[in-house]
């Protein structure tokens, strides 16, 4: 691959990052509160959809930045980042193996819901918040916004994929990987 080629593919996968971040900090004034958590799916279709399209490290910066923006403006709270963090990490690191999509989902849906919740109940919120919260409140919220906004990724990706867009096996992917080669 030429260095024109390689510039032109990095610039590509920014500019996709930024327009994913700003897709999920532009939504996130339609989060539901729901107590001490704001469900929030439209993070967690940017998680999937970011991990399948980007991979697990632009999908964890796109989590980190959406999560640091809705903080800033007030539209989201701290617990946002253990959750949204690393669903998106697993999410693009089973996309990464698999090349399966609804394994990715259910990546996001295991680290946000499960694993998310853990984090933010016996790590962050004593840590950052000093206040203990109830696991089962902060795993219901989390898990139902994870699956939510899940399910709307994977509709989102098979949209994509009849367009031609991205995924492999698509006209935009065999011709990213051509000019690879």
């Amino acid at each position: 691959m030429s260095l024109r080629t390689k510039n032109q593919t990095k610039t590509r996968e920014v500019a996709r990052a930024v327009v994913l971040t700003a897709l999920a900090v532009a939504l996130s004034p339609f989060s539901i509160p729901v107590g001490p958590v704001k469900i929030f799916p439209a993070m967690h279709f940017v998680n999937v959809t970011s991990a399948v399209m980007l991979g697990p490290l632009y999908a964890v910066l796109i989590a980190f930045t959406t999560s640091l923006l809705r903080l800033a403006l007030g539209t989201g709270t701290i617990n946002a980042f253990a959750g949204s963090m690393i669903g998106a990490l697993l999410a693009g690191l089973v996309y990464r193996i698999t090349r399966n999509i609804y394994l990715a989902a259910a990546a996001e849906v295991f680290g946000t819901g499960v694993l998310g919740s853990l984090v933010t109940v016996y790590l962050v919120a004593p840590t950052f918040l000093n206040k203990q919260l109830a696991f089962d409140a902060i795993f219901l919220s989390f898990f139902f916004s994870t699956l939510a906004g899940s399910v709307l990724a994977l509709g989102g990706l098979k949209v994509l994929n009849r367009a031609g867009y991205f995924l492999p096996g698509s006209r935009q992917a065999a011709t990213e990987q051509a000019g690879k080669a």
